[in-house]
C-alpha cells in the first residue's frame, strides 16, 4: 500500500490553483460601508455577489481573516449537492411538509444556479453534473436506502431525482466491494471548490465589491465590526464565519467545529476507471454512519475523505496539527482501499483536513434582523457548497427586502440553542463518535440494524 506524503498543503484544490494564491491587502484603518460581510468563504461571497448584482451602488466589504477559501470552502470534498444535511423532516415539523418540499426543490435549483453563475462569470471550476452514487454494503444500509426511496416517493420526488439501483447497476456506477444495492441522486455536481471560491471572489470585485484579507474580526456588535486592523462601521453586518465563529467574542458555543480529513491519489489512467467506474464523474459514498465521501477529479485523481480521530478538540479548539493527523489519514486511506482495492498501490500525493460547523439542532439556516442590521447564515454540517449559494442569495434578498419565494422557505429564521459547556461537549462528541463507529462494525458483522446508532442520532439532534 502506498505511503502517505509528509508535506500537508491546505488542500489538493488550493495546492493546484493556477495561478497560485496572491493574498489581497488587509484593512487599512477605520472604514464605513453599507454592508460588511465577515467571512470570505462561499456564504459570505455569495451574499456579496447577489447584493451587488441586484444593487451595484451598494458599498459592500468582505472581511476575511486569512484568504478567500482558506476554510471549508477551499478544502471540502467538492460535492455541490442539492440536499441539506439530515434532510428536511425537522423543517416540516417546524412549518409544514409542503414548505419542506419547497426547500428541497430550492436546493435542487441551487445546483443549477451555481452552474449558471460559473458560466456567466467564466469561473472554470470543473463543474460536472454527474449526480451522487451511494452504495449499500450490508443489509441495514440497503434497508435504509429502501426507506429513503419510499420517503422520496411519498414526498412526490420521482426517478428523475432519486432512484434505487439493483446490485449490477450500482456496480456499473461504482465497482466497490460488498455492494448489495445503491441509490443514485441526480441533483448534484462535482467541482473543484478552491477554483469556485477564488473565482467567485474575483466576480465580487468585478461587480464593485471590496475584499480585505489577513484581517481578523474579533467582535461584532450593532453596526460595528472590530478587527485587528481597524473598526468597520456598516448599516448591515453579515456573519458568515461557519466553524471559525468560535473566534468571535461571545460566540464560542454557537457552532461545533468538527474535523474532516481528505486524501488524494496521483492522476490515474483511464484503464483504472474502466475497472472502478465513475465514468460520468458522480460523487460517491456508502451507507455507513461514519460518513465517507469521494470524487473523481477533473485531472483523474480520486479525492476521498472521512472524519478520523480526533473528531473534535476540547474547548472547540482549531488546530493545524489535528487537521493533518497522520493516523486519521492512514485510516481514511485504508477505508478507500477496502472500498476500491484496485487503488492500493497508487501514490497518495495530498492529505489535508479542516473543520465543518454543526449547530446544536443540526439545522442549517439563516436569519436577518432588520432592526439591528445583523444577519447570520450557515451551520451546514458539512454539506454547504450548494446550500451556501441558496443561503447567500436568500440573505441578499432579505437585506434588500425583496419579496421572493426564497425568503419564505422554512430555514429562514431558524436559530439553534447553544452547545453545552465543557467537558460535556467533548465527552458527547467522543462518545457518540465511538458508538457510531461501533455501530458500523456491528451492522457489517451481524447484518442487523444498530439500535445504539439510531439512539445517538436522536440524542445529538435533540429529537
Amino acid at each position: 500500500m502506498s505511503s502517505l506524503p509528509s508535506q500537508q498543503p491546505d488542500s489538493l484544490w488550493l495546492d493546484t490553483l493556477d495561478p497560485p494564491i496572491t493574498e489581497r491587502s488587509p484593512l487599512d484603518g477605520d472604514l464605513s460601508v453599507d454592508v460588511a460581510i465577515v467571512g470570505g468563504g462561499f456564504s459570505g461571497l455569495w451574499t456579496a455577489y447577489y447584493l451587488l448584482a441586484s444593487d451595484p451602488n451598494l458599498n459592500v466589504l468582505v472581511i476575511e481573516s486569512e484568504y478567500c477559501g482558506f476554510g471549508a470552502s477551499g478544502r471540502n470534498g467538492g460535492w455541490c449537492e442539492g440536499a441539506l444535511a439530515g434532510g428536511t423532516e425537522k423543517y416540516a415539523a417546524k412549518s409544514s411538509k409542503n414548505d419542506a418540499k419547497r426547500l428541497e426543490r430550492a436546493m435542487f435549483d441551487a445546483v443549477d444556479e451555481v452552474e449558471k453563475i460559473t458560466n456567466k462569470e467564466s469561473i472554470d471550476c470543473g463543474f460536472t453534473k454527474g449526480g451522487v452514487i451511494s452504495v449499500a454494503r450490508n443489509q441495514p444500509q440497503a434497508q435504509r436506502q429502501r426507506d429513503e426511496i419510499k420517503s422520496a416517493r411519498e414526498n412526490g420526488f420521482g426517478e428523475d431525482v432519486i432512484r434505487l439501483l439493483e446490485r449490477d447497476e450500482a456496480l456499473n456506477y461504482l465497482n466497490a466491494t460488498k455492494v448489495l444495492s445503491g441509490i443514485f441522486f441526480a441533483p448534484s455536481a462535482t467541482i473543484d471548490p478552491a477554483r469556485l471560491v477564488r473565482g467567485l471572489a474575483v466576480a465580487v470585485e468585478k461587480l464593485g465589491g471590496q475584499i480585505v484579507e489577513s484581517t481578523k474580526a474579533t467582535n461584532i456588535s450593532k453596526n460595528e465590526v472590530k478587527t485587528n486592523h481597524g473598526l468597520v462601521k456598516a448599516e448591515v453586518i453579515v456573519q458568515a464565519t461557519e466553524a471559525y465563529t468560535r473566534n468571535l467574542k461571545g460566540h464560542k458555543l454557537d457552532l461545533l467545529p468538527v474535523y474532516s480529513r481528505m486524501i488524494a491519489t496521483e492522476p490515474l489512467d483511464e484503464k483504472v476507471f474502466e475497472e472502478i467506474g465513475l465514468r460520468d464523474r458522480p460523487t460517491f459514498a456508502d451507507g455507513r454512519y461514519m460518513v465517507i465521501y469521494g470524487q473523481r477529479t477533473e485531472d483523474n485523481r480520486i479525492a476521498f475523505g472521512g472524519q478520523g480521530m480526533p473528531p473534535y478538540l476540547f474547548g472547540s479548539k482549531i488546530s493545524k496539527t489535528a487537521e493533518v493527523n497522520k493516523k486519521s489519514h492512514e485510516l481514511i486511506h485504508q477505508t478507500l482501499i477496502d472500498l476500491l482495492p484496485t487503488l492500493r498501490d497508487f501514490k497518495i500525493t495530498h492529505r489535508w483536513g479542516g473543520v465543518l460547523a454543526i449547530p446544536r439542532n443540526w439545522l442549517p439556516g439563516l436569519h436577518f434582523d432588520s432592526f439591528s442590521g445583523l444577519g447570520v447564515l450557515g451551520g451546514y454540517v458539512g454539506e454547504g457548497v450548494a446550500a451556501a449559494n441558496l443561503a447567500g442569495r436568500t440573505m441578499a434578498e432579505l437585506i434588500l427586502r425583496h419579496d421572493t419565494e426564497r425568503v419564505t422557505l422554512p430555514w429562514v429564521g431558524v436559530k439553534s440553542r447553544r452547545w453545552e459547556p465543557e467537558p460535556l461537549r467533548w465527552l458527547g462528541v467522543r462518545t457518540s463518535r465511538r458508538l457510531m463507529g461501533s455501530a458500523d462494525i456491528s451492522e457489517t458483522r451481524t447484518n442487523r440494524t444498530s439500535k445504539s446508532a439510531m439512539l445517538v442520532a436522536h440524542l445529538l439532534r435533540g429529537d
